[in-house]
C-alpha cells in the first residue's frame, strides 16, 4: 500500500469499520501552489489557506470609501453644474410608491431600521421625507452620510 496524504471518502456510518477492516477508500488532494512554492502536506495547505482567508477577510472598521465617495462628489457637481433651471421634485406619492417597492426580506438599514418597518410609516411621516428630498434637491446638499454605503 502507497502512503500518501488523502482525504477519507466518507460513504456513511461504515465508513469507520471498513478502515479497520482495511479498505482503503481514500483519494489524493492535488499539491497546492502558492506564490513561496507549493504545499504538499495537509497542514501546509491549510495554514496557507487560513493565512489567505484572513488576509482577505479583513473587518472594515471604516466604512466609507474614498474612492466610492469622491465618484459621488463628482457626479453630483456635474449634475448641480447643468443648466437645469429648477430642479424636478418629488411628491409624497413617489415616496410613497417607493417604500411601496421595498423588499422586506432585504437587511435593515446600517440604523437597524427594516423595510418592513418603513412599508408601515404613517402618510405624515411619509410626506415628511418628501420635503426633505425635495429641500436636499433645492438646495443642492447632499448630507454626508448619504453618500456612504456598506
Amino acid at each position: 500500500m502507497e502512503n500518501y496524504t488523502g482525504i477519507h471518502r466518507s460513504r456513511g456510518p461504515s465508513a469507520v469499520e471498513d478502515d479497520q477492516a482495511g479498505d482503503e477508500s481514500f483519494y489524493s488532494i492535488s499539491p497546492l501552489v502558492i506564490p513561496g512554492g507549493i504545499d504538499v502536506s495537509d497542514s501546509e495547505k491549510a495554514e496557507d489557506l487560513a493565512d489567505n482567508l484572513e488576509t482577505q477577510l479583513q473587518p472594515v472598521n471604516d466604512p466609507s470609501v474614498p474612492g466610492f465617495i469622491e465618484m459621488v462628489d463628482v457626479a453630483l457637481r456635474s449634475y448641480f453644474l447643468s443648466s437645469a433651471s429648477k430642479p424636478q421634485l418629488t411628491t409624497p406619492n413617489e415616496v410613497h410608491e417607493a417604500i411601496r417597492d421595498l423588499r422586506v426580506s432585504k437587511a435593515p438599514v446600517p440604523n437597524g431600521l427594516p423595510n418592513r418597518a418603513i412599508k408601515y410609516l404613517p402618510k405624515r411621516a411619509v410626506s415628511l421625507l418628501a420635503h426633505i428630498f425635495n429641500a436636499v434637491l433645492r438646495t443642492h446638499h447632499l448630507p454626508p452620510t448619504w453618500k456612504h454605503a456598506e
